[in-house]
């Protein structure tokens, strides 16, 4: 049956595949972005659909529309554009899940909150559950987006036990994929734009960190699964790859991919930068039946087809 569905940050990069994903799917769409850092070519094509609707909006101002579904995404989540901007970016993560919570309640719509695995903050602890509490600088800079993704997990929480929301909560992982912007900081867009360019790749520290990269196809489905769960399945579930990478070896692995000529080198290690990041997916499994489909190497070679086509087109 088809729904009306409303996503915040719908402009962005996951926003943008979710938001093709409902479509195609018969459902009646409602995008909510300010396009701070989402991009309106990302959902071109979907405007001259009739089920599609673009509505320029920043969530910390409230909204009063109808709606079945809501999936709150929008808020900066690269480290370069979170920071740019950190009360922004605290004022968007927790004002505007309240907005969105109200706008829930009142038109009795199920909630999806697009969470992090930035709330495990540097973890202590490898792979990351749930039940994991995380360790969080509160003070450092990348708190403006840690500790205002773990504060809308406590709203969203609240607002189930305390008004009976039908809420759904997804601790997202590294993703990657197409509509990853060229200079958006994170480091599979970094790597693979240095790479296509023949440029030095820049590692960060020693390159001994590792990351669990998901390919954005596998993230949404996880999205769309755990949407239609039962209403007493609330979250919050981890959503990401179990096959851990250094950094270094991305580098390598994109360079291959490439048949780029360039060369790493070395920068210095961010503040709070985690040195592992990689999720404990077995409740994901067990309750909405979700394993990553798509390998490291075609979800790359996807990507860097994508950049490629989009480096062409911007130097057009």
């Amino acid at each position: 049956m088809s729904k009306r569905v409303l996503v915040t940050g719908g402009g962005g990069f996951l926003g943008s595949h979710l938001c093709r994903r409902l479509v195609q799917a018969g459902n009646e769409v409602l995008c909510i972005d300010d396009f701070c850092t989402g991009a309106r070519e990302n959902i071109e094509e979907l405007l001259e659909d009739a089920r599609f609707e673009l509505k320029v909006h920043d969530i910390t101002a409230p909204l009063d529309l109808e709606a079945d579904e809501i999936y709150n995404l929008a808020c900066p989540a690269s480290p370069l554009s979170y920071q740019r901007d950190p009360i922004r970016t605290t004022k968007t993560s927790v004002q505007g899940a309240i907005n969105m919570l109200d706008l829930a309640e009142r038109s009795r719509a199920k909630i999806f909150q697009a969470s992090t695995s930035e709330i495990y903050g540097d973890p202590a602890t490898s792979p990351q559950a749930e039940s994991y509490w995380g360790n969080v600088n509160p003070i450092g800079a990348r708190a403006c987006y840690n500790e205002a993704k773990r504060c809308a997990e406590t709203l969203f929480i609240n607002y189930w036990r305390q008004r009976k929301l039908r809420i759904k909560i997804a601790r997202i992982f590294n993703t990657y994929g197409p509509n990853m912007q060229p200079d958006d900081g994170r480091v599979v867009s970094n790597f693979i734009v240095q790479a296509l360019g023949n440029e030095p790749i820049t590692v960060c520290g020693d390159g001994s960190q590792t990351r669990s990269f998901c390919y954005v196809d596998d993230c949404i489905e996880g999205f769309v699964r755990l949407m239609d769960t039962r209403d007493d399945i609330v979250g919050p579930i981890n959503l990401g790859s179990s096959d851990e990478i250094s950094i270094l070896e991305l580098a390598t692995t994109i360079i291959n991919l490439t048949g780029s000529t360039s060369k790493i080198i070395h920068a210095p290690l961010p503040s709070d930068d985690p040195k592992q990041r990689k999720p404990d997916t077995t409740l994901a499994n067990a309750v909405i039946d979700w394993r990553p489909a798509v390998s490291l190497a075609d979800g790359l070679r996807n990507t860097i087809a994508y950049f490629e086509r989009r480096l062409a087109n911007d130097r057009a």
